[in-house]
């Protein structure tokens, strides 16, 4: 069925004659969603959902330097709808192991109707969890560099919304910090707000905006026009360029990222959402066979600073081939001095022997990824030269460290570096990173990256509250894979938490193995040290928690307070818990289990953990599908299960 109605409020459209104003809606597949289109002397768009108004009416366009701005007064020239419903199964299965598309997309050809006659298409696809739109911008007469300085796309929302917002102070940014929050109307012209940013418009009905398959092109941030709850996008400016400044340069037809606001009745209908992957291109890796998921051992958290001595290395590969991690991740100093004009990433420092290092992690089983920092990647294009040496080696990926940045240069820098690294079969993950945005479906050996307050923090930060945590779970997550670096088994209590060498966790030994399952992270690197975990309660449990998934399932919780996740693996159900600082008891439904009778094995908070958060109890019940179990967490507390078929 078509879902695209025409409307005009003046003059009908022939053969792109003159029109004061059209109406051009589309709708999504289950008629929840509808996105207006109104191109009139000022080009906007409008969202409603179940008839309630998502997006009041938004201006549409940009200004672009030394040309006149491009935001209305147009014809449009042609239009087309089209229907997709498709499934896909994507090479690494970061929530479901089977995807589907299905979606109306709106296009839309403009052309100025004077001046310099210059073509704009939009693209609206409207799934039933939401809307993405995206611009593509023509040739003009101007040959050569065109300089965009403003996206005058804005989300105008009605009335004041709670809104669980992030904000970076600047443009150069690493991502990681706290989600506050905050009625939508505390955000100011001023702000630099990131991304996924979530609003709860009444308990019915909740809304994130991000975006999805950025390339060649700078990402976005959020702040206002000075009108509250008007939210305009701030485009990272060139380096070099002030904020008023140039942000985006091209010289031929050039596609914006998708513009993505994931809606739905619940906060999970977000999580489960696949609408971000589903905007980005399939995957152009002929042969993936290489890419494998999995966990990794890692020798830097528990230090502080690198022990870069065989025998420390060799220890964690010894840690991983015990829990049967397929990965040890071998972090700064293993090159030297690190971000130097001397540094040289193909060559190991003397204190060390790499050959000596693969060949015994094979020994055991395991693979060897490096680190890398960004600086040293780039300098004289030395990847172009160290990622076939790494290949040779017998490396398996590379963690590439201290972007921090996410204008239009590092963003075609990152395309860059993931495409060289799969023609090396390296997989890739990125710290000091931006969000994600889909690629891993095109290019699944991006396999996870940091752009998140996690784990580290504990070191150097009273931040990791067990609500930041919660929030994670449905703010940040939301755009997909997070390298967290879960695993801290020093659990401690609020009042006995301090930052330390080696550091400690203010969650409790049930709460931190949750983050296994509620997380999403298809590389999956574990921080502690080897003696902290090895034959430690939980340490079990790790060893058979998955990274990758094939169904994902919200069932309960709020940001801030609790969050409840299950995922399957093949057969085999598991459920991840996390409380915040009160203590309680949640109602999970097991009404996602197909019919019969279970086994569930957890591992648990017990009536100690308030005051010895490693405190974890582990046991045995025999379920039913549909029933109701009740979880009771600690303070800071936490649950994890595996459910199997008896």
């Amino acid at each position: 069925m078509n879902a695209f109605r025409f409307l005009t409020s003046a003059l009908i459209l022939l053969n792109g004659f003159n029109v004061h104003s059209q109406d051009l809606k589309v709708s999504s597949p289950d008629r929840n969603i509808t996105v207006t289109v109104r191109n009139g002397d000022v080009l906007t768009y409008s969202i409603q959902y179940r008839q309630q108004d998502i997006i009041k009416t938004s201006g549409l366009g940009f200004e672009l330097k030394g040309e006149p701005a491009m935001k209305g007064d147009f014809e449009v020239i042609a239009q087309k709808t089209n229907l997709v419903n498709e499934t896909w199964k994507p090479v690494v299965a970061s929530k479901h192991s089977e995807i589907t598309d299905h979606h109306q997309e709106l296009q839309i050809t403009l052309r100025e109707k004077s001046g310099q006659r210059r073509q704009m298409e939009l693209f609206f696809r409207v799934f039933n969890d939401g809307v993405a739109f995206r611009y593509k911008l023509s040739r003009s007469e101007k040959i050569g560099d065109r300089q965009i300085t403003k996206e005058l796309t804005t989300f105008n929302i009605p009335g004041d919304p709670k809104a669980w917002i992030v904000e970076y102070g600047g443009y150069s940014t690493s991502n990681e910090a706290e989600y506050m929050e905050r009625l939508l109307s505390t955000l100011q012209e001023k702000s630099i707000a990131g991304m996924p940013f979530l609003m709860e418009y009444n308990k019915n009905c909740w809304v994130a905006i991000t975006e999805a398959d950025i390339e060649n092109y700078a990402a976005f941030y959020l702040g206002t026009n000075g009108t509250p709850c008007q939210l305009t996008t701030k485009l990272v400016p060139i380096p070099g360029e002030s904020e008023e400044g140039i942000k985006v340069r091209f010289d031929d037809e050039i596609l914006t990222p998708w513009r993505v606001l994931m809606i739905g009745e619940t906060p999970g209908t977000l999580i489960e959402s696949e609408i971000v992957q589903n905007l980005n291109d399939p995957c152009v890796i002929e042969d993936t066979s290489w890419i494998k998921p999995g966990k990794s051992a890692w020798d830097h958290w528990w230090s502080g600073e690198v022990k870069m001595e065989m025998p420390v290395i060799k220890q964690y590969i010894d840690f991983a081939s015990a829990m049967g991690f397929p990965y040890m991740l071998v972090d700064w100093q293993w090159y030297g001095p690190y971000n130097t004009p001397e540094a040289d990433i193909t060559k190991w420092a003397p204190n060390l022997d790499m050959p000596e290092i693969i060949r015994y992690a094979r020994s055991k089983k395991v693979d060897i990824l490096l680190w890398l920092y960004s600086t040293d990647v780039n300098r004289n294009a030395a990847y172009k030269k160290a990622f076939p040496v790494f290949h040779q080696w017998g490396v398996k990926g590379i963690k590439i460290d201290f972007m921090d940045r996410d204008d239009q240069q590092m963003v075609n820098w990152y395309h860059d570096i993931i495409r060289y690294a799969a023609e090396n079969r390296l997989m890739v993950n990125f710290h000091g990173a931006y969000k994600p945005d889909g690629i891993i479906r095109t290019y699944p050996n991006m396999i996870t990256r940091e752009g998140v307050m996690g784990n580290e923090y504990y070191k150097f930060s009273d931040k990791m509250s067990p609500e930041h945590n919660i929030k994670l779970a449905f703010t940040r997550m939301l755009a997909g894979q997070m390298d967290y670096t879960p695993g801290g088994f020093l659990n401690v209590t609020k009042e006995n938490f301090k930052q330390q060498t080696p550091a400690i966790v203010w969650n409790t030994r049930a709460a931190e193995l949750s983050k296994f399952v509620i997380y999403e992270s298809p590389l999956t690197v574990i921080c502690d040290h080897p003696d902290h975990i090895l034959n430690q309660p939980g340490a079990d449990f790790l060893k058979i928690v998955p990274t990758v998934w094939d169904d994902i399932r919200f069932l309960g919780g709020y940001p801030g307070d609790y969050v409840a996740i299950a995922k399957r693996s093949k057969m085999d159900w598991f459920i991840g818990v996390m409380n915040n600082q009160t203590g309680k008891t949640a109602e999970v439904k097991l009404d996602f289990l197909p019919e019969g009778s279970y086994k569930m094995e957890t591992w648990s908070d017990t009536k100690k953990s308030n005051q010895e958060p490693v405190d974890l109890q582990k046991s045995t019940q025999n379920v039913k599908a549909g029933e109701t179990i009740k979880v009771t967490m600690s303070q800071n507390g936490g649950f994890v299960a595996v459910i199997r078929k008896k």
